[in-house]
């Protein structure tokens, strides 16, 4: 048997398959925050298609609008690292003052170390490297959202009160 496939086959097999066997309608809601159109459209999609109710913002000061009025919904930020005027670790902290159970992941086009050096890897907080994959940004937002929710020290959990 031939390892190779006819073109006629590769192009009977979709282009694009997400795992949805079992999932809610709509499980979680998530704020994603791209500056470049094209990554936020396409990545807001994925995630649509996989069962996630999408907001998107162009820009941290766009993200706060959102989230302000979203914020009862809103389980993850998915933010790029570098945006226009306030970047996604800023936006992160400051959303996070508004609810300090937010489950934050990172998305950036920086190596690893760049990431972990800016201090994004805090309780609540995960990175995803640019570029991903659709399998890769599925299974880190599962994840990501199946963690366990963050602890806060009570200090923290009384001046955000």
């Amino acid at each position: 048997m031939s390892a190779t496939r006819s073109e006629s086959e590769m192009s009977k097999e979709p282009v694009l398959t997400i795992e949805r066997a079992g999932m809610d309608p709509v499980r979680e809601t998530i704020l994603l925050v791209e500056d470049e159109d094209f990554v936020r459209q396409v990545t807001a999609e994925v995630l649509s298609f996989g069962g996630y109710q999408v907001f998107g913002a162009r820009t941290a000061a766009e993200a706060m609008r959102v989230f302000r009025q979203q914020r009862a919904k809103v389980q993850l930020l998915l933010t790029d690292v570098v945006l226009p005027g306030t970047n996604g670790r800023e936006l992160a902290r400051e959303l996070r003052l508004l609810d300090p159970a937010l489950k934050t992941m990172f998305i950036s086009g920086y190596p690893d170390n760049e990431v972990t050096r800016h201090g994004l890897e805090e309780p609540g907080m995960f990175y995803l490297p640019k570029p991903f994959s659709v399998e890769s940004l599925m299974q880190k937002v599962r994840q990501v959202l199946a963690a366990a929710p963050i602890e806060l020290p009570v200090a923290k959990r009384a001046a955000g009160r």
